[in-house]
């Protein structure tokens, strides 16, 4: 995938989450917005996934730890929700490492505790 079809990737999910919380507004579980998002997407025609295990391989070996991507779209976007009152840097960080681990190179954080969606949104890359 070039630049450009990494921001149209980007720029179609955020759409998505866009119109979701423009249907539901702030204030509710984490839980829906994943399950609203994930239907929108797919409605966008978008191949999408949700809870997506996520090994930690060290040295060739896979541990015992995995986390739990919330949705991959397109096998090339991760998308970690939240719905709290501010993102904190521990949440960008669950994202990076979840953009390291898989070696996915864009990941979006979507906070819909926002009365705008835009301010809690943030675009990492994985460089």
């Amino acid at each position: 995938m070039n630049e450009e079809e990494y921001n149209k990737l980007s720029s179609s999910t955020i759409g998505a989450a866009i119109e979701v919380h423009k249907e539901l507004g702030p204030g509710l579980l984490e839980a829906v917005y994943e399950e609203c998002l994930l239907s929108e997407l797919k409605a966008k025609g978008l191949k999408v996934e949700s809870q997506v295990k996520l090994p930690i391989i060290y040295k060739g070996k896979e541990l015992s730890k995995v986390f739990i991507i919330d949705l991959l779209v397109e096998d090339k976007l991760i998308i970690e929700l939240k719905a709290v009152e501010n993102i904190l840097p521990v949440h960008e960080v669950q994202l990076v490492t979840y953009l390291k681990l898989s070696g996915k190179k864009l990941g979006l954080l979507i906070n819909f505790n926002e009365s705008v969606l835009k301010h809690g949104i943030r675009r990492r890359i994985n460089s």
